[in-house]
């Protein structure tokens, strides 16, 4: 897929530079030659040996080494590519390019360029939600500079939101949406995330365990490979991702709204925890005790089946409309029988029982069940669930 391009992979000094030792070999896997640049603080992170091996090519890290710049000078070298990748981009060389410095072989090369630039941000998730290194993000951005990640998770430091650096698969994604246009340009996809809450009165209300990471990912792997992404998201705690359409809705009513507001496109993927069951009267002022000991009964409706609704249309339905089933027993004979009373194409399945840590947590553990059966996934982060289910999805549709 990317046979004959050339990357200039400029590596910085940061916990995730192990990362792109994966990223050269996913690169190389699909016909791309690998330029690797390392950063002083990256060797504290990875060989230049490792690097060297793994590139099949030079590793170029002082700006004024004779040879090199004999050889192939800096500016020879920054040009010399189709794309530039920065990663991982730390806040120092983010920092650095945004006020175009350039005191070190990395920042010179990404100042002398004339190709596109993309950067992968990974640090610490305070350093990320600085206001220095906000701004200095959006500068790059209005710059022209493509942007992956960071994702949320765990840090090595021990802390917990965004920051991490994008996986490989994904950076190899969007090296190809930046190359390519990616396999899903020109496509509409809908995708749903997050939970709903269906209020009880002004104050409660009914909502499930959903964070939302999982259909981010999936917006976000999406949108990498070109597609045109409307994210209609319930109260999730997840921040939405870059460069998608995003809806923010409340309730199940409002999103079944928002779908068919935004219909018809070519997929539709239903990610979100949506409340089985709302309120038959949500009360217009706060339900209070009255010492006599006994709860309220509360009398409840059931909530549209916005998923069945899409899938039966007999007018502007998706060419592939893909479902979850989050289950607790019988996974899969659950999540069959779903798929055909719903009549979608696809359904992802899992086990969301609290023991499994999926529901809220950073991996999933899936099962892809289509016409043709059943295919078990292995346990994977959500981003990697994203980029493979993504990658399913641009086949699905290049058909």
């Amino acid at each position: 897929m990317l046979a004959g391009k050339r990357i200039l992979l400029i590596i910085g000094g940061g916990i995730a530079a192990f990362k792109s030792l994966d990223l050269i070999r996913r690169l190389r896997e699909r016909g791309a030659s690998v330029v690797p640049v390392l950063t002083r603080a990256a060797e504290e992170f990875v060989t230049p040996l490792s690097v060297s091996a793994l590139a099949a090519e030079k590793v170029y890290r002082d700006l004024f080494d004779l040879t090199d710049e004999a050889e192939m000078g800096h500016i020879e070298l920054s040009r010399d590519a189709d794309l530039v990748v920065v990663a991982p981009a730390t806040a120092d060389l983010m920092a650095k390019m945004a006020g175009g410095h350039a005191n070190d072989l990395a920042s010179t090369v990404l100042m002398a360029t004339d190709k596109r630039v993309l950067i992968a941000p990974a640090m610490n998730v305070r350093m990320w939600e600085h206001p220095a290194t906000q701004r200095n993000l959006k500068t790059l951005e209005s710059d022209g500079a493509l942007v992956v990640g960071p994702n949320e998770g765990d840090m090595a430091c021990g802390e917990f939101g965004p920051g991490r650096m994008a996986e490989p698969l994904e950076i190899v994604a969007a090296v190809e949406a930046a190359l390519l246009n990616g396999p899903l340009h020109g496509k509409k996809i809908l995708v749903t995330s997050g939970p709903t809450h269906e209020p009880i009165d002004p104050v409660r209300y009914i909502a499930n365990r959903s964070s939302g990471a999982q259909g981010t990912a999936i917006a976000r792997a999406l949108s990498t490979l070109g597609a045109e992404v409307i994210f209609v998201t319930g109260p999730a705690s997840v921040t939405p991702p870059d460069g998608v359409a995003v809806i923010h809705v409340e309730t199940a009513q409002q999103m079944l709204g928002a779908v068919n507001a935004h219909l018809p496109a070519d997929a539709a993927i239903f990610a979100a925890a949506v409340a089985d069951w709302r309120m038959a009267e949500d009360a217009p002022e706060k339900i209070k005790k009255d010492g006599s000991g006994e709860a309220p009964i509360l009398k409840f409706t059931e909530n549209p089946d916005i998923l069945a609704h899409v899938a039966h249309l007999k007018k502007g339905r998706p060419n592939l409309v893909v479902g979850f089933a989050a289950e607790t027993e019988n996974v899969v004979d659950h999540a069959t029988t779903k798929r055909d009373r719903k009549g979608c194409d696809w359904i992802i399945a899992n086990d969301v029982s609290l023991e499994t840590g999926i529901m809220g947590g950073d991996e999933n553990d899936v099962v892809l069940i289509t016409g043709a059966g059943a295919e078990d996934w292995p346990r994977m982060s959500k981003d990697q669930v994203a980029v493979r289910l993504a990658g399913r999805i641009a086949e699905a549709l290049g058909k």
